[in-house]
C-alpha cells in the first residue's frame, strides 16, 4: 500500500490552509498555523494534527497499525 506523506492542513481557529509533509516515524502532537499563529493541538482521541485538521491521516492510521 502507498502511503501519502503530505496532508493539507486546516487551522480551526483562523481556517488557514496548508500544505505540510508528515513525518512517517513519529506523530506530530502541536502544529503552529502560520495564519493566526495559534498552536494547534489534536482533537480529544485523536493522535495528531493530521488526523484532526489534515485532508489525510497520518502514514501509521493509514497503514491500519496503532499510531503513537
Amino acid at each position: 500500500m502507498k502511503v501519502n506523506t503530505s496532508s493539507t492542513v486546516t487551522c480551526p481557529n483562523c481556517g488557514h490552509q496548508e500544505k505540510e509533509e508528515m513525518p512517517t516515524n513519529s506523530c506530530q502532537f502541536f502544529w503552529e498555523c502560520p495564519g493566526c499563529e495559534k498552536v494547534i493541538k489534536p482533537k480529544q482521541g485523536d493522535c495528531c494534527v493530521f488526523c484532526s485538521y489534515g485532508d489525510t491521516p497520518c502514514p501509521p492510521v493509514q497503514l491500519e497499525s496503532r499510531c503513537c
